[in-house]
């Protein structure tokens, strides 16, 4: 049971340090852009399943584009749409998502938005964060 514990622990360790080697791409934003900067979670202890909790994503957008909807994969399972709410611009631009776990396990749950640019709908960067469910 403990060497189980311990592997467990170890797995979540690496995919955090694989998440945090992600990159934002560093050329500037384009005129009515939105780009996804990083993910968090307000309880960073394990998930209960069954349980909504609160992400907060960190963006920069050029303007205040019309953010119309979040899509989240969790460990590939997915799409499956949220609303967003609080959406906040400015220097430090976020907005909040309420997303249950969905597996008793290690997941990366991964998000982006779709939001209105220049007329058009469009699909935003991804942006990823390993979380431990049970």
């Amino acid at each position: 049971m403990k060497s189980i514990l311990i592997g467990v622990l170890i797995g979540a360790a690496v995919l955090l340090g694989i998440s945090a080697c992600a990159t934002v791409p560093t050329e500037p934003i384009g005129e009515g852009e939105l780009r996804l900067l990083k993910m968090r979670v307000s309880e960073m202890s394990l998930l209960r399943l069954g349980h909504a909790y609160r992400f907060n994503i960190s963006f920069e957008a050029d303007g205040h584009p019309e953010i119309i909807r979040a899509v989240c994969f969790c460990s590939g399972d997915g799409p499956y749409p949220y609303n967003v709410g609080d959406v906040r611009y400015g220097s430090e631009a976020n907005f909040t998502l309420y997303i249950y776990a969905c597996r008793p396990d290690v997941q990366i749950m991964k998000c982006s938005v779709d939001y209105v640019r220049n007329g058009k709908r469009t699909r935003s960067n991804f942006v990823s964060l390993p979380v431990q469910a049970y």
